[in-house]
Formats: C-alpha cells, sequence, structure tokens
C-alpha cells in the first residue's frame, strides 16, 4: 500500500470509528496500519538524521546521530 492509500485507510477508519464503531477485523486493520504509518516515519526520520551534519565553528563536521555520543 502506499504512503497516500495508508493515511487515506487510517483516516477512513478512524472517522467510522467515531461514527458508529468498528468491528474486531477493522480494529486489528487500524492496529496494523497506524503501526505500519509509525515504522515508515521513524524510518524516514532516522533516514533524514543519517544524512545530516553539524559544521562546528572550528571547521569540524559531525554526524547528527553521533553528535550526542
Amino acid at each position: 500500500m502506499d504512503y497516500d492509500q495508508l493515511i487515506k485507510r487510517i483516516n477512513e477508519l478512524s472517522h467510522k470509528s467515531k461514527a458508529e464503531g468498528l468491528s474486531d477485523e477493522e480494529k486489528a486493520e487500524q492496529t496494523e496500519l497506524r503501526n505500519e504509518y509509525r515504522a515508515r516515519v521513524i524510518g524516514n526520520l532516522s533516514s533524514q538524521l543519517g544524512s545530516m551534519k553539524i559544521k562546528y565553528p572550528d571547521g569540524t563536521i559531525k554526524d547528527v546521530k553521533k553528535h550526542n555520543r
């Protein structure tokens, strides 16, 4: 499922949940989709942080992920 479809389905289930409730199958689907969304966001953020660098006034450059270690 692509990202836009994933978000659309999560929103559909959320609206249905508030309006009329979800079946057990829909609740399971909602949990699975939310977990997939969360994993994608974490993976994307990790990837972005992995490519960022900090340049200090003395000219040294360090990776953001290694900055606080």
